[in-house]
């Protein structure tokens, strides 16, 4: 507890790309992963955003009740095509099928972002989306991103940051966004409450 009372706030994820986005931009937190079990909110019936604000504040909430007087942040990110949510891939063919489904056509990507406080009574949700222009992949790329395992642990079975021009023509919104976290969004939020980066631009 020591370390968190000095942290600014806790992350409830163990993402290593929402991590590394947030240590760059000079924050200073402590990282507690939620035990939400994710498969337990099939989004029917709503929206692909609300489906993300949903799950990004049960993420935060499960941290939050741990440690009440702590700012938690809690995230969600998927992928939608045409209103339906796409998430991480289950194994390498269900990878290849959800990559030569997203590389047809424009696809959004949506993050939940959740700020939770019990002690101060504080609870914000939004989302952020952005759309995906992508390139028309050939067999051998796809072949090439099934084998080298890029696509686990990731909505929508890639990740920008590592596949950048050669799967994606161009985005409209936040380049962040499709890494998992919306910095611009998470920074106004965090600013809201007084937290701001403690340490320069890594």
């Amino acid at each position: 507890m020591e370390s968190i009372r000095k942290s600014q706030f806790i992350l409830a994820s163990a993402s290593p790309r929402r991590r590394d986005l947030l240590r760059k931009a000079g924050y200073c937190f402590e990282i507690v992963p939620s035990d939400v079990d994710e498969s337990q909110y099939d989004g029917n019936g709503i929206s692909s955003e609300e489906h993300t604000k949903i799950l990004a504040l049960a993420k935060a909430n499960d941290v939050a009740v741990r440690f009440p007087n702590a700012v938690v942040v809690g995230s969600d990110t998927v992928v939608d095509l045409d209103g339906e949510i796409i998430g991480k891939p289950d194994d390498a063919d269900h990878a290849e099928e959800i990559t030569r489904k997203l590389f047809s056509k424009p696809h959004k990507v949506i993050t939940g972002l959740a700020l939770v406080c019990i002690e101060k009574n504080i609870e914000i949700v939004e989302a952020d989306t952005t759309i995906v222009y992508p390139r028309k992949l050939t067999e051998a790329q796809i072949a090439d991103h099934i084998q080298n395992g890029q696509w686990e642990g990731k909505a929508g079975a890639y990740g920008i940051q590592e596949t950048g021009d050669e799967f994606v023509d161009r985005i409209e919104g936040s380049f962040t966004n499709v890494m998992g976290l919306p910095m611009e969004l998470t920074q106004r939020l965090l600013f809201k409450l007084g937290i701001e980066p403690t340490k320069p631009l890594q």
